[in-house]
């Protein structure tokens, strides 16, 4: 999911974040001796088993329950999947596209669709041999509203080559992909209308039962309050999008503002419980909730953005500090 945050307002907010308390194993635990394969440009060369795909996909979908939440700890490597997969409570894998972006140099805007599955493509093959669920953040599924086509496209690519079994779909413009210079503009800012939004769901789903996984997850992200619109509009679209197939509704907060309690309660209960809350990564902070807090609220899902991506490049920074004397 496209996060606030950029290139140069992250640099500054490193030195703030505090390296682990204990020391990281960063060698691969023993969970394959099967070592890695190469990629090819095209798919993993390992091949995909669409029933193995699609038992996948329902064991995912069952894993999101309100009040008992599927916690996501998103990654961004091979190195971070194998380390998260370590954990006998991790029951899924989950990209964050600002990571993703971040860790060959780009902003979360300039990823492209070729960049993200170049950098799904190791990722997937650890989920592949490790028997876990992978979903990815294809942020706002790089295509025009009007162009299915291209979206049945990618989805199929993600199911069929990489055995992808969930996505993060934004309903807000990439700014900066090359079609979005003649895109016509949605309501509420960059927001995409909602009848297309809508139609993208029901599209990538249809897509998915044709290829044989029928229990593909959405988790869709409504993005009017965070370009000014009410929280009310939020939360009338993630209905919308619920109706249409999504499992969970992901609302993105305006960066300053403050998650109240009582509105993400609100959300929370008017959504059923069908809802995706970035959680804070520890008990010590001011803003957000811890995962423990969300799942008593009655949250389905819970995910860390990029907050783990970030916290290693503080580990880094500190263990450099020492290293060099600074």
């Amino acid at each position: 999911m496209k996060s606030q945050l950029t290139s140069r307002t992250l640099i500054p907010t490193i030195h703030k974040l505090k390296p682990p308390t204990k020391p990281v194993n960063l060698i691969f635990p023993k969970i394959s001796s099967q070592p890695t394969r190469p990629i090819s440009k095209s798919k993993m060369t390992t091949p995909i088993d669409i029933s193995q795909t699609a038992s996948r996909a329902t064991s995912f979908r069952s894993l999101h329950q309100p009040g008992n939440p599927l916690i996501l700890s998103n990654i961004w490597d091979p190195i971070s999947a194998r380390i998260m997969a370590s954990n006998p409570k991790c029951k899924a894998l989950a990209t964050a596209s600002f990571a993703l972006a971040h860790s060959i140099g780009k902003s979360d805007d300039d990823l492209t669709l070729e960049d993200n599955l170049s950098l799904i493509k190791p990722i997937a093959l650890v989920a592949h041999s490790l028997n876990l669920p992978l979903t990815v953040d294809l942020q706002d599924g790089y295509a025009p509203q009007d162009n299915l086509d291209l979206l049945k496209e990618t989805i199929t690519t993600l199911i069929k080559d990489f055995g992808v079994v969930g996505i993060n779909l934004e309903d807000s413009w990439h700014t900066t992909a090359t079609w979005h210079k003649t895109a016509p503009i949605g309501i509420s800012g960059d927001v995409i209308p909602e009848n297309h939004a809508v139609e993208r769901i029901k599209t990538i789903l249809s897509t998915a039962k044709e290829l044989g996984v029928s229990d593909f997850v959405i988790n869709a992200r409504s993005d009017t309050f965070l370009f000014g619109g009410s929280l009310d509009e939020s939360i009338r679209r993630g209905k919308k999008y619920l109706e249409a197939g999504a499992e969970t509704i992901f609302i993105f907060w305006p960066p300053k503002w403050e998650m109240k309690r009582e509105d993400v309660q609100r959300v929370i209960d008017e959504l059923g419980g069908k809802v995706n809350i970035t959680c804070r990564l520890t008990e010590i902070g001011k803003g957000g909730f811890t995962a423990q807090e969300l799942g008593q609220m009655g949250v389905a899902r819970v995910s860390v953005g990029p907050g783990i991506y970030m916290a290693a490049l503080g580990a880094i920074k500190e263990a450099a500090g020492k290293i060099l004397g600074a």
